[in-house]
């Protein structure tokens, strides 16, 4: 989701952009226009998460997909392991792309539960590992990590889904990444920070593409940018230093908790996450009573103008996505809506 005013500003910029004819579609991507927008949103990036000078900044594209098979290219050599966290879906897509170029050992899992909770944390990380890597926050479960763990190895966290939406210590990681369509701008960008002792580490030969090192040096023009979704993400960029972490924090906090009081309460609905300290507030999670109460509460969010709430393709029910653009407002209309059902259903 995406704030009006950006919407309106990035329309704009479509048409023209600062004022000279020409759209932000047709800017050249080595030229000094697109040079001062990287430079600007790295600034951001490196603000916002209250990095200091030892991180580098990069756009990319690919996705979450292409990070979970660039980290272990660029990190995971000949004879080591990596070490995962696996707490859902996209932690077992980075772990499958891992093993195709090393061992990899699951430190902690929560399959046995279907995911509805979070791996329990190991006492400590066996130092040898060539990394460890964590998934802050699991969209299709609706769990979430409240901290970063201590971790010896260096520690990569996919935030993909809940970058930005509180504060985190992001020093603490060595590498940490997101593709940015949950909140930080449109899909066909992909946000990637790096330590820069950490590609020290790369010894892979591989095609400068994949390589961290020649991302870096290419200021993230190895290859064409998607130009347009990373102005549309320095615009959020903008927007989040506006509102300050803080503020996004605390609203995210009362809207998950409205939401989930509701689920707690109603007699229809039931969490998907038991477990309150391992609730995502990204991702609210819940399901109706049966499939038939599922499909006439769907059939009324709709009627009630109110759409996107069913579950992920896999696991079904209901999810309600939080992201820091989506309005308190917003989140009391759905409740209000669940109210409304259960006077329905009961």
């Amino acid at each position: 989701m995406l704030p009006e005013e950006v919407l309106k500003e990035a329309a704009d910029a479509v048409v023209d952009y600062q004022g000279d004819g020409l759209s932000i579609l047709e800017i050249p991507h080595r030229g000094q226009k697109f040079d001062s927008i990287l430079e600007e949103s790295k600034e951001l990036v490196k603000e916002l998460c209250e990095l200091q000078g030892d991180h580098e900044v990069l756009w990319l594209q690919g996705g979450g997909r292409m990070q979970f098979a660039m980290i272990p290219m660029n990190f995971l050599g000949d004879g080591q392991r990596a070490g995962y966290l696996d707490s859902g879906h996209w932690s077992r897509d980075a772990i499958q792309s891992a093993n195709v170029f090393g061992a990899t050992e699951v430190l902690s899992s929560s399959k046995q539960n279907n995911y509805s909770a979070l791996p329990d944390l190991p006492a400590s990380f066996p130092e040898d590992l060539a990394y460890v890597h964590i998934t802050t926050n699991n969209t299709i479960y609706g769990t979430q990590w409240n901290g970063l763990p201590l971790s010896e190895p260096p520690l990569i966290a996919d935030m993909s889904s809940d970058i930005l939406s509180r504060k985190r210590e992001y020093d603490k990681c060595a590498l940490f990444y997101a593709a940015v369509q949950k909140n930080v701008g449109p899909a066909g960008a992909t946000l990637a920070v790096v330590r820069k002792d950490m590609l020290k580490q790369i010894k892979r030969k591989l095609p400068a593409v994949f390589d961290y090192r020649e991302q870096v040096k290419s200021k993230s023009v190895l290859n064409t940018p998607p130009v347009f979704a990373i102005y549309v993400s320095l615009l959020m960029l903008r927007w989040t230093k506006s509102k300050t972490i803080s503020v996004l924090e605390q609203e995210s906090i009362a809207k998950s908790e409205m939401l989930y009081n509701e689920i707690d309460r109603n007699s229809v609905f039931a969490p998907v996450v038991k477990v309150k300290d391992h609730r995502s507030r990204m991702n609210v999670c819940f399901t109706a009573a049966t499939k038939e109460a599922e499909k006439r509460f769907a059939d009324l969010c709709h009627a009630r103008n109110i759409v996107g709430v069913e579950g992920h393709r896999s696991v079904g029910g209901f999810r309600a996505s939080l992201y820091n653009a989506m309005a308190p407002d917003a989140v009391a209309q759905l409740v209000s809506v669940m109210q409304e059902f259960e006077q329905t259903a009961t």
